[in-house]
């Protein structure tokens, strides 16, 4: 199976076990996170939400692109597209606090998703970024949505997008990305950044939560998620694009 869901001591845990793959989303990922995501969206018992990857080299590497190589138009790529964006809305709306792990590399739809969690409890060996732009493609999963709406400093959010670089944990920290970084194992990270916030009775979290989403929601928060991915589908079937596709597969 290429993901793992847990649910220990009130903390649900979504992991992405495809580390021969660099934890790339394929649709069994995504049918997972689907999944995850219908069992702990109700669920009273669950006070923080994780999102983490399978060893320690990779978070997650972005949408495997040996499988979506086949999606050829926007029609073609916009379902997949509109499906991961609206699974990410689903991710940064969830009623309790949600932690992406990031315990190795995290680039293009990786950066989206970890984008979509409240924290980023960031390994000080990973690196990130989103790539997208090398790719002659634009965020599609709505992430550039979310960095927008999180992140104030919008010229810095312009030139993350933009410049389309990887850069190190310690640049992600000053640039704001990156909640928290840590060193030794991943458990070790979650259990440090956690520390306090679990003397604190979950309801608390959950209501400054609500408060969160409830201005996204005043925004059209899903809205323009989706916007963006149809955006990235018209990009997406650009001649500029498949080359890429095909530089980066060789």
């Amino acid at each position: 199976m290429a993901y793992k869901i847990t649910i220990e001591e009130n903390i649900a845990t979504f992991m992405i076990d495809r580390p021969e793959m660099r934890n790339a989303i394929n649709t069994e990922v995504v049918d997972g996170l689907e999944s995850f995501l219908e069992k702990i969206e109700n669920n009273l018992e669950v006070s923080f939400v994780v999102i983490t990857g399978a060893g320690d080299r990779a978070f997650c590497s972005g949408g495997d692109l040996s499988e979506y190589q086949d999606l050829q138009t926007a029609e073609d790529s916009f379902p997949m597209l509109s499906r991961m964006a609206g699974l990410l809305h689903r991710v940064a709306t969830l009623p309790m606090p949600v932690i992406a792990l990031v315990n190795g590399t995290a680039v293009g739809g990786g950066c989206e998703l970890a984008t979509a969690c409240d924290y980023r409890v960031v390994s000080d060996k990973a690196k990130a970024g989103f790539i997208q732009g090398t790719l002659a493609i634009t965020t599609g999963w709505g992430g550039a949505t979310l960095l927008f709406e999180k992140f104030s400093k919008q010229d810095q959010v312009f030139r993350l997008l933009s410049e389309a670089e990887v850069h190190s944990a310690d640049q992600m920290l000053e640039i704001g990305w990156a909640t928290e970084l840590y060193s030794g194992t991943a458990e070790e990270g979650l259990e440090k950044f956690l520390e306090k916030m679990l003397k604190i009775h979950p309801s608390v979290h959950r209501a400054y939560k609500t408060i969160a989403i409830r201005k996204w929601t005043a925004d059209f928060i899903k809205d323009r998620m989706l916007g963006e991915a149809q955006n990235c589908s018209i990009l997406w079937e650009s001649e500029a694009y498949h080359k890429a596709v095909k530089r980066f597969l060789q």
